[in-house]
């Protein structure tokens, strides 16, 4: 039994923020009813390749345990059958342009009239007020938010994340707002609107790089590989490929030069501290390089890591999940589908639970599959 076992969610979003929060909460044990477009669905449905089966693998990457129904907002009749789900939802989240909801008569003060305890999350891009004319797309953020701008190497125009990043920190935030709104509905009965915006979850998601300039006005820069505040703490080249060293204290830093066959290095008085090895960064991955570039990384990762150095190769993602598995940590899961042919390979849910741990119930749902199975919910509801 799941820890939202009971929580019904009417998930109007779409593409990643939204959908990855859902299905979050979904693995938690939520009935999530995913609205859909008739004809296109969740704009991800077509995001490929890669495919899989047929099937967009971002699509599947965040859409796990839901059912999906097909409605039309413009129609009259979808409308209705829409405020039926709507009805019987604990949690309506939705990431449509500010306004739009207003308009199709799904607007939290409407709602809220006929059910106080609704929790009702809105995602946007800039917020809903001088911000909502701008379109909430990840990669505009990213560079707007100043993600960019502290990515990549000095000097350069800016590099974007590898992956979404703006949406599934905007995500996280969502399901965090949504569980601390269902406790204070439990306590009060009283539901209420929840609004995150990608730019503020990624100012906030900024940290060390944010406070650099809230706190002190400093307005950091891209360093590549490098940390603005600790050394050694980025990428060096061994012998046969990447090393990613992390030294984060004094202690560690004089191990790592008694290792590397350089015991006076830690009481020379420009490395001798954190500080001072940042301010003479240039003269310390000088005087690092040449002994890490004679063994190669997996003989610095065994010696360094049993000596108590953090320090590891760079991954792609098969190691990556490989060294998940040899850890035992499970990353991965396959969830068979009698819809399907074989099943359908899923990132694990990185939370565990001792008493109500996640569960696999579905696959991400076919285009509009369950619409049947829904409107036999809502019999009665409908008029």
């Amino acid at each position: 039994m799941g820890s939202l076992d009971g929580i019904v969610i009417a998930d109007f979003s779409r593409v990643l923020a939204g959908p990855y929060a859902t299905m979050l909460l979904a693995d938690l044990g939520a009935d999530v009813i995913k609205i859909e477009r008739p004809g296109s669905g969740d704009d991800t449905r077509a995001w490929g390749p890669p495919h899989a089966a047929g099937e967009a693998t971002y699509f599947l990457a965040v859409n796990r345990n839901k059912r999906s129904i097909t409605l039309d907002l413009r129609d009259g009749h979808d409308r209705a059958t829409a405020h039926a789900i709507v009805a019987r939802a604990d949690v309506l989240i939705e990431n449509f342009r500010p306004g739009t909801m207003d308009r199709l008569g799904f607007g939290y003060e409407e709602l809220r009239k006929a059910d106080p305890g609704l929790v009702y999350c809105s995602v946007t891009g800039f917020g809903a007020a001088e911000g909502s004319h701008l379109a909430g797309y990840d990669l505009l953020v990213q560079a707007m938010g100043g993600l960019m701008s502290v990515t990549g190497e000095p000097g350069g125009d800016g590099t974007k994340a590898g992956v979404a990043l703006v949406d599934v920190i905007t995500g996280l935030h969502a399901g965090l707002g949504i569980l601390a709104a269902l406790r204070h509905r439990d306590r009060t009965g009283e539901g209420q609107r929840i609004e995150v915006a990608l730019l503020t979850s990624l100012l906030s998601a900024l940290t060390n790089q944010a406070s650099a300039y809230v706190a002190a006005g400093v307005v950091p820069r891209a360093m590549g590989n490098g940390h603005p505040s600790v050394a050694p703490y980025e990428v060096f080249t061994a012998k046969d490929r990447p090393l990613v060293l992390a030294a984060g204290n004094d202690r560690q830093f004089r191990v790592l030069c008694d290792r590397l066959g350089l015991p006076g290095l830690a009481d020379d008085e420009r490395f001798a501290t954190n500080s001072v090895r940042v301010a003479h960064r240039e003269e310390l991955v000088a005087a690092l390089s040449g002994p890490l570039a004679a063994r190669t990384a997996d003989e610095w990762f065994a010696e360094l890591t049993e000596a108590g150095v953090p320090c590891g190769p760079i991954n792609d993602l098969a190691a990556a999940f490989d060294l998940a598995g040899r850890l035992g940590l499970d990353a991965a899961v396959a969830l068979a589908d009698p819809r399907r042919d074989e099943p359908v390979g899923q990132v694990a849910n990185p939370i565990t639970m001792s008493a109500t741990p996640p569960v696999y119930r579905t696959a991400p749902p076919r285009l509009g599959e369950d619409t049947g199975d829904v409107l036999a919910e809502l019999e009665g509801r409908l008029r």
